[in-house]
């Protein structure tokens, strides 16, 4: 008898189950839309940071401010001159001679000289003229760009130059460079994508941590607890709705990479959908997990920003190559989903479906969303006791 049983009762429990499933994901529908924050953060927030970072960094240095000196006005200097002058990447300041460059160089009103001879013309035809470039050293990366612009700037003169008949001065090899997956060398680029990551980091887990930490406060949630709700059955009420938005953050993200800042999709949707899911999934968990634990609302939100945001932005590839950090800090990146993601969505975005890169770097995130799902429910299930 009680074999026979057991089966109908599996069975009669799955629509009991679907339905308190089912009321809790509607209880927390209606409070994100009574709630403006949630909106705020799940909807407003993705579309102020995409257009902030979009609009408003970039990693591109243009309008140089750049003192050329030439000592002889010869038509090949003045030409020369005239490349920076048509370049958006300076803003020259022409003058005669070096010492109010030097003047403008100390004071910080320029951030390079380029010093264009009285004997350069003469040397063209012997094939040895030089063109000497200072640079500030404040800011070195600043500076290594400025440099490259500006051999970039004599390259494209020297030559036309050649191409007329002349002798350059960089020599008789013409190098021709050219830049995969970003051929414009625009760092909306390699910003965009990575803004994905920062906007799903914000909404999974600091909308997560926020409302299960007032839960708690308010003793709503112990109200929930006394209940035949089991313990998964809140958890995934309380991961679907936040889920469902976080999607749709994501949804904006992409949109807006595409038509606003016009960064190539090169890789399949799916791919790229699938992997924000996983991600999503983690930064949920990562919500949950801190929530649980420490049951405030502004302490959850600064353990959130310092465990999921901060990483995200510094150590996860969104602003700096990670191996050009020491060792100790790389290592420590590799238990960062972010990274991850990141390597997924630069991949998928610039170079298309490169599936050395997605796979391992998907299963990665798998099974940190595997993990954290398993750890949400201990963490739960110890808060009941």
């Amino acid at each position: 008898m009680s074999t026979a049983s057991a089966p109908s009762n599996a069975t009669n429990a799955w629509p009991s189950k679907l339905r308190r499933i089912r009321a809790l994901v509607t209880k927390e529908g209606r409070q994100i839309v009574r709630d403006p924050s949630s909106i705020a953060i799940g909807v407003v927030l993705p579309l102020i940071l995409i257009l902030l970072f979009g609009y408003g960094l970039s990693l591109d240095v243009k309008n140089v401010p750049l003192a050329v000196v030439i000592e002889y006005p010869t038509p090949e200097a003045v030409e020369l001159a005239a490349g920076f002058q048509l370049s958006p990447y300076f803003h020259p300041w022409m003058m005669r001679s070096m010492p109010p460059a030097q003047q403008a160089l100390l004071e910080h009103r320029v951030d390079g000289i380029v010093r264009i001879p009285a004997d350069f013309s003469r040397h063209i035809g012997a094939g040895d003229a030089e063109v000497q470039l200072i640079v500030h050293g404040g800011d070195a990366n600043r500076a290594r760009i400025i440099e490259g612009y500006v051999q970039g700037a004599v390259g494209i003169w020297a030559a036309r130059l050649q191409a007329q008949g002349h002798a350059s001065p960089s020599g008789p090899v013409n190098l021709q460079s050219r830049l995969w997956f970003n051929e414009a060398n625009d760092s909306r680029y390699f910003l965009v994508p990575g803004l994905i990551v920062l906007v799903m980091t914000l909404i999974g887990g600091l909308l997560t941590a926020m409302v299960m930490a007032r839960e708690w406060e308010r003793g709503t949630l112990e109200s929930l607890l006394v209940t035949p709700v089991r313990t998964e059955e809140i958890l995934l009420g309380k991961t679907l709705p936040y889920f469902v938005l976080a999607l749709f953050g994501f949804m904006l993200c992409v949109l807006s990479a595409k038509f606003l800042f016009h960064v190539p999709l090169r890789g399949s949707v799916w791919v790229l959908l699938g992997a924000s899911m996983l991600y999503v999934l983690i930064a949920l968990g990562i919500g949950l997990l801190i929530s649980s634990w420490v049951k405030n609302q502004l302490v959850a939100s600064q353990l959130t920003m310092l465990a999921t945001f901060l990483p995200a932005f510094m150590l996860s590839g969104f602003l700096f190559d990670l191996r050009s950090v020491p060792t100790l800090v790389r290592l420590i990146t590799y238990i960062l989903p972010a990274r991850y993601y990141v390597a997924v969505l630069q991949s998928v975005f610039l170079a298309g479906d490169v599936w050395p890169v997605i796979i391992p770097n998907t299963l990665a995130l798998a099974a940190m969303a595997a993990a954290l799902a398993l750890a949400s429910r201990a963490v739960m299930r110890k808060t009941l006791a």
